[in-house]
Order: C-alpha cells, then sequence, then structure tokens
C-alpha cells in the first residue's frame, strides 16, 4: 500500500526537577545544600532513511513521545537525560506544522535529521542558589516542559525524470520497458493508482532515477481524479517525459491532450510547467503511417517544443534515443533542492514565561506561565525562599507594574492560590 500524506502528534520530554537536598553526614557539622540539577528531556529526531518508501508506519501509531528527564538528587547527582527519539522517514519527506501548515523541514537526502522538538532543560537544585547570604535555599527549580506539537508528513518522490500524461498512454508500459519497475499494467484509465520508482540504465548514459506519475487528468489542478494527490510528486524532477498516444485508438487528439496536461501543469505549478519536457509520442506501433505523427509534430514545433520522439512503449521501438535524450539533458540540469520561501518557513515560538496583572474586588491578580513556573520553584513557607520569590517579582518589574496601578500598602496580591500583603 502507498501512504504519502500522513498526521501524528509527537512530544519531547519534560525537564527533570531539580533537587532539594542538604548534606547531612556524620562529623560533617556545616553540611551545605547539595541538591542536583534534574535531567534535558529527550528531542523528537526525524531521520531520512533511504529503505523507506511509504509513510504506511504511521496509519497504525501516530503519537511519538521522548523520554523525560530525570530529576536530580543529593549529593549534587544529576539526573540522567531522557533518550533522543528518533523517527524513520522516507527520503524525499516534508514535515509541516500542523497548526500553521509551515514547513519545519525538508528531509530529501539519506541520513538528513533535524530536530523537530526539542526537549526541555532539566531545572537546578537548590545548590545552585546558594548564594553568600542564602547559605541554605530550600528550594530548586522545575525542569522545562517539552514542546508538543501535531505534525503533517508529506512525500515528495525523487526521481530524475517524471512521466506525466494522460490514463492509458503507455507510461507504466515505458517504465517497465526502461527499468526493473513492474508496475500493474492493463487496458483500461486508472490502472496505475501510485506512483510507481524505477532506475534506468543504458550502456553509455549515466543511469537515472524515473517516476510513472499517476491520475493527471483535465481538472486535476483543482482535486479531479487524483491528480492533486500525486501532482506533488513530480515536484522535484529535473526533466519530464510527456507521453501522448498518437495513434488515435481512443478518439482523442493528441494534440489536446498534451496542452490540456500542460495547463493543469501551469495551474498547480509555474515552475513545474516551466520545467523542460521532451515529448514521447507512443503507440506508434498501431498506427498506419506517419501522417498521425507528422502532424503532431508539426503542430508542437509551432508551439516551442522540438524535442519530439516517436515510439512505442511495447516493441522498444525509439526508446533507446529517447532515454539518451533524457540523460544527455539530465547531465545539464543541476540539481536543486526544494525550493522553500522564507514565508513557507516554520519558526518555532521562543519559550518564554509571561505574566499579566488586572484588578478584581480590591485584589491584585497575577497570573500566567511566568505565575505557574516561580511557584513551582519556590517555597513560600521559608523565609529565604519567600526573600528570593520577593526578588524576582522586583527584578521581572512585576512590583514596580503594581506601583504604576496604584497599589497602596497593605492591598492584596494574588497569584494562583497565594496571596500577600503588598508592603513597600
Amino acid at each position: 500500500m502507498f501512504i504519502d500524506t500522513a498526521k501524528i502528534f509527537i512530544k519531547s520530554g519534560n525537564g527533570g526537577n531539580g533537587s532539594v537536598s542538604f548534606r547531612r553526614e556524620k562529623y560533617v557539622p556545616l553540611g551545605g545544600p547539595d541538591g542536583g540539577d534534574g535531567g534535558d528531556g529527550g528531542d523528537i529526531v526525524f531521520i531520512a532513511d533511504q529503505n523507506m518508501t511509504t509513510l504506511l508506519d504511521f496509519t497504525y501509531k501516530k503519537k511519538y513521545a521522548a523520554e523525560v528527564g530525570v530529576a536530580g538528587s543529593g549529593a549534587k547527582c544529576y539526573g540522567k537525560d531522557g533518550k533522543d527519539l528518533y523517527i524513520k522517514v522516507p527520503m524525499g519527506t516534508i514535515i509541516r506544522d500542523v497548526e500553521t501548515d509551515k514547513i519545519i523541514v525538508d528531509l530529501s537526502h539519506a541520513g538528513d535529521k533535524a530536530i523537530v522538538a526539542k526537549g526541555g532543560k532539566g531545572g537546578k537544585g537548590n545548590a545552585k542558589f546558594c548564594t553568600p547570604t542564602r547559605q541554605a535555599p530550600n528550594f530548586a527549580e522545575p525542569g522545562m516542559p517539552g514542546e508538543e506539537r501535531y505534525v503533517s508528513l508529506e512525500l515528495k518522490l525523487l526521481a530524475d525524470v517524471g512521466l506525466i500524461g494522460f490514463p492509458n498512454v503507455g507510461k507504466s508500459t515505458l517504465l517497465s520497458m526502461v527499468s526493473k519497475a513492474k508496475p500493474k499494467i492493463a487496458n483500461y484509465h486508472f490502472t496505475t493508482i501510485k506512483p510507481n520508482l524505477g532506475v534506468v540504465s543504458l550502456p553509455g548514459i549515466q543511469g537515472f532515477v524515473m517516476a510513472d506519475i499517476p491520475g493527471i487528468i483535465e481538472g486535476a489542478a483543482e482535486g479531479i481524479g487524483l491528480g492533486l494527490q500525486f501532482l506533488r510528486h513530480i515536484e522535484r524532477t529535473r526533466l519530464l517525459i510527456h507521453v501522448v498516444d498518437i495513434s488515435g485508438s481512443e478518439g482523442r487528439d493528441p494534440v489536446e491532450d498534451f496542452i490540456k496536461i500542460n495547463d493543469e501543469l501551469k495551474k498547480y505549478s509555474v515552475k513545474l510547467w516551466d520545467r523542460p519536457q521532451i515529448v514521447a509520442a507512443n503507440k506508434s506501433d498501431i498506427s498506419y503511417d506517419d501522417t498521425n505523427f507528422n502532424t503532431f509534430k508539426e503542430k508542437l514545433n509551432e508551439m516551442g517544443y522540438k524535442n519530439i520522439f516517436k515510439i512505442s512503449a511495447a516493441t522498444r521501438y525509439g526508446i533507446d534515443d529517447l532515454l539518451k535524450e533524457a540523460a544527455k539533458q539530465l547531465s545539464e540540469i543541476p540539481v536543486t533542492e526544494l525550493e522553500i520561501s522564507e514565508d513557507e518557513k516554520f519558526v518555532p515560538e521562543e519559550k518564554k514565561f509571561t505574566y499579566d496583572i488586572h484588578k478584581e474586588d480590591n485584589v491584585y491578580i497575577v497570573e500566567g506561565s511566568f505565575v505557574d513556573r516561580l511557584l513551582d520553584t519556590v517555597n513560600v513557607n521559608d523565609p529565604e525562599s519567600l526573600m528570593y520569590f520577593h526578588k524576582v517579582l522586583r527584578n521581572k518589574g512585576i512590583i514596580d507594574e503594581l506601583m504604576k496601578m496604584g497599589i497602596k500598602d497593605g492591598e492584596l496580591v494574588s497569584l494562583n492560590d497565594f496571596e500577600f500583603e503588598f508592603l513597600l
């Protein structure tokens, strides 16, 4: 089964909490704080694997979580870092943030790696808060939370040459003749319902990868048929071979078919439409004479297309010349990475702890992620910890902001479940 899109949930590991600990050893009368730091949480890392060809694995497992960091302990022992979680995907996979639809990374080469969710940093133990004036801190820092998000995986096949054209024009037959690929072939439309890849090898030419792309019909760029689903797979190709049935066996006009397919390419992507094309006039073996081919070639020449080859995929007539021309053009077309504009790139938000202050019934309420983290850090029942708490409020500008709002001595300030009287 060929699966080329998937949506999964990922969560990196939370950082481990710092430890509150004091040395209590026999014959050590002045043991100080010795709480160690927590370990960092594990990252979520995606890696391109050349042995994978579809995203089928992600239809069965939808949630992925890295290990959390271990909490610190006494004797200044640091907690163990959580293990990174490596997720393998096929080469050519684009990873997007679902919420913003921005591209996080494009993994197009074997072994490419990218950290898509960074693990949370471990919290500091109380040994790190020791100062000449605060010699026995009874508080530590909690670990930072990991990142979590839904991401979409989108596979765009890596091929040098893409075969395009209406259904049943002989693309699959051509691929089977020039490579070891075994596509399904029959005399009805939409025999090919998944892209097929094959490596083309011919004496005297540099080998290349060819892909048979199904489903491109009139209206494909608007999602009719299978077109929109598979048009993405020719975005990476450097060269297109446009296969056209010139036999007239189905009563179709090959010139009209050629124009319609190119119109769909242009609607989907002007860059794709502007890609070099070689035209393969197929099924010449069932034509009575060269009239159809000559008329077709003349009209395409008028449209500016010069590389037109008369072939028969079934009998291999003209195929070698076609492949040699494809190899020649590929040698002149540089390999370029998939272009991702600045507007398409995902930029992770910097982790910031924020707060908001408002007044209700003569109580000044301070709330937000900053408050949550601060209260997790301090022990409000410990005098030294409480001094640290007030110092943080002043350093972060909360005291100044309360004074600007007109707070007076004795008025209440509320931070979640903790309240205190304001005193200058």
